[in-house]
This record gives structure tokens, sequence and C-alpha cells, in this order.
């Protein structure tokens, strides 16, 4: 795959900057219900809005000006639209009938306006990342404090969903997959898994990354696991990158990055939170604000990937791109 040897050639050169939140732009559009549902789900069953990736395909010309904007701002990936693209998520919506669809369509709008900016520019190649969400179960935990036995899904249902959305997200054209906001590491697993089965079904080279999310000061995920166990967890896979996105700001993630750096020879990823949420959910970072947060990742050497996760925007990410440029990414041994 001609795309995956400049990904690794790109990855030895600079640090790639990742796109920022769909979340937090797709608001900006103040999308009614009428606008979720478009003319081809006018009389659907339940209601859409918040259904985010649905708008691929009601509003896909919403979704590619923002990754428009995205590469503008000097995004190398961007992601896609599918951050709730399984069966398990959209049985919310009763649309699972409509996963392939979703994750294929969203792959396709990425992949155009990264390969209309690659034409632009051979020398910056950008690339799509497939984003594969953490679905809304966990395996690792009982949802039921009276039973702390049960399990509200399987490993084997998990694979079975991902790996549907994983083969639409690379017929759809996606670059990388993209396994992130990861609370439970078992439900990483079973995404590995089933990528690794696509893998060897089709004989190709798949580039992942995988970011896990540590969700307080305690300095672990959801389901109790510290930075270095969640990196012992995963690297039995071959990725591209491991790292963290969401729930903290840039300066809390840094000791985290720290452990993961000092422990791998995979590439790391970093895509904060605009800071912590105010007393109204919103982010207050300044684009300028977080950059500076971000100087400590580059100055310190931890990072190949950066980006931004909830509340940023591309004028974010322009900053971090702005300030990433000068800096040399971590040092990797690439093998492809």
């Amino acid at each position: 795959m001609k795309n995956s040897e400049q990904l690794y050639k790109a990855l030895g050169e600079r640090i790639l900057i990742l796109d920022g939140a769909m979340g937090t732009m797709i608001q900006r559009y103040n999308f009614t219900e009428e606008d979720y549902r478009g003319e081809r789900f006018k009389d659907w069953e339940s209601p859409l809005k918040g259904n985010n990736d649905l708008l691929s395909l009601t509003q896909p010309e919403a979704i590619e000006e923002i990754h428009r904007k995205y590469l503008l701002a000097g995004a190398d990936i961007i992601e896609t639209n599918t951050f709730s693209g399984t069966t398990i998520a959209m049985a919310d919506y009763h649309m699972e009938d409509l996963v392939y669809e979703l994750n294929y369509e969203s792959a396709k709008i990425a992949k155009k306006v990264c390969d209309e900016f690659t034409a632009q520019n051979p020398d910056k190649p950008r690339f799509v990342a497939g984003s594969i969400g953490p679905t809304n179960r966990t395996a690792s935990l009982s949802p039921d404090v009276n039973d702390p036995g049960y399990r509200a899904i399987t490993f084997d249902e998990l694979r079975i969903a991902y790996k549907q959305q994983a083969e639409a997200l690379l017929d759809g054209g996606s670059d990388i997959l993209l396994v992130e906001t990861i609370f439970d590491t078992l439900n990483a697993k079973a995404a590995l898994f089933a990528i690794d089965e696509i893998r060897e079904e089709r004989n190709i080279t798949i580039p992942i990354m995988v970011s896990g999310t540590i969700t307080d000061a305690s300095g672990r995920t959801l389901s109790g696991q510290t930075a270095d166990a969640f990196l012992i967890s995963v690297s039995h896979m071959d990725l591209i990158s491991v790292g963290f996105n969401c729930a903290l700001g840039a300066k809390q993630l840094t000791p985290y990055l720290e452990i993961l750096s000092n422990h791998t020879n995979f590439g790391i990823s970093a895509y904060p939170n605009a800071g912590l949420p105010n007393a109204f959910g919103q982010y207050d970072e300044s684009p300028e604000y977080m950059a500076e947060q971000i100087r400590e990742y580059v100055e310190k050497g931890l990072i190949n990937i950066i980006g931004g996760c909830c509340g940023t925007t591309p004028e974010h990410i322009k900053a971090i791109a702005d300030l990433a440029k000068n800096y040399k990414p971590r040092q990797i041994n690439v093998t492809i």
C-alpha cells in the first residue's frame, strides 16, 4: 500500500498533526432534528438528533467542510465521522443495518478531501484515520452494582461489531485505523483482534493507532489500568502509535505520555481536550494557551502525533501545528 509507505516516511520526518474535535464543530451548525433526519429518514421511528455519525449521510457537505477546515489548519491526519459507528452504539437509534454504509460513506468523504490537499501539495500527503470509538458497553465491568459478574456484552459480540466497522472504513479509503478513547482495554483488544483477522484475510498492511483515555487524577483508565499496564495490554500488536486522548487537558496528560515514551518503541500520540470542562461543560483553553501547554511535549521529545479532542477547533490545530513544525518527532525505529 503506497499510502502506508508515505505514512511511515512522514512519521520519521516530522511530528504529524491530527485534527481536532468533530463534535465541537458539529455543534456550531445547530442542526435540528429535521436536519439530522434529512429527507431519507424523515419518518424514522426514533429521535435522531445527536447521532453525529448519521450526518455523513444527511449533511455530507457539513462533514466535508469540517474536514477541509482542519486540513487548512495544517492537519496531516483527519478522522472519519464514525466514533459511534458500530451496531452496538447504533442500536440506540435502531440503525444497526446502516453501519456499513455509515462507515463507508464517512471514509469516502474524508478520503476525497485528503486527496484534494495531497494533490495540491504532494510533499505533504494527508491521511484518513478511520475512527473506531469504544462503544457504550464495557466488557470488563458490570453495569449492575448488585451483580458484579454480569456483563452487558461479550468479547465475541464486540469483535464482530468492530470487524464490520473496520472493513467498511477500509473499503471507503481509510489509510489508518484508529482505536480511540479506550476506557476498557478488553474492548480495544476485541477491536485489535478483528483488525488482525482482516489483515490476514486480505493480506494487507493496516497501520493502527491506539489511544486510551485516562479518566481522572489517579492516572487510570475507567476499568482501572495504569498507563504502563494499558501499554503492555496492547503491545502484542504492531502499532504505528499508542497514546492518550480526551478526559484531560494537555498539562494533566504529560506524566502519562512520559510513561509511554519511556517504555515503548511505538510512536506516541496525544490529543488532549482544550483543558478541563467548566461548570457548563464548555472548554475554555484558547488555541494559544493550549499550544503553550503542548510545548512541554515537543521540548521533551515525547510525541510523534499531536492533535486535539473535546473543545478543540481548527484554530487550536493551527496553533499546535505552528508550534510542532519547529520540533523534531520522538525518535522511533519504524518498520513496515
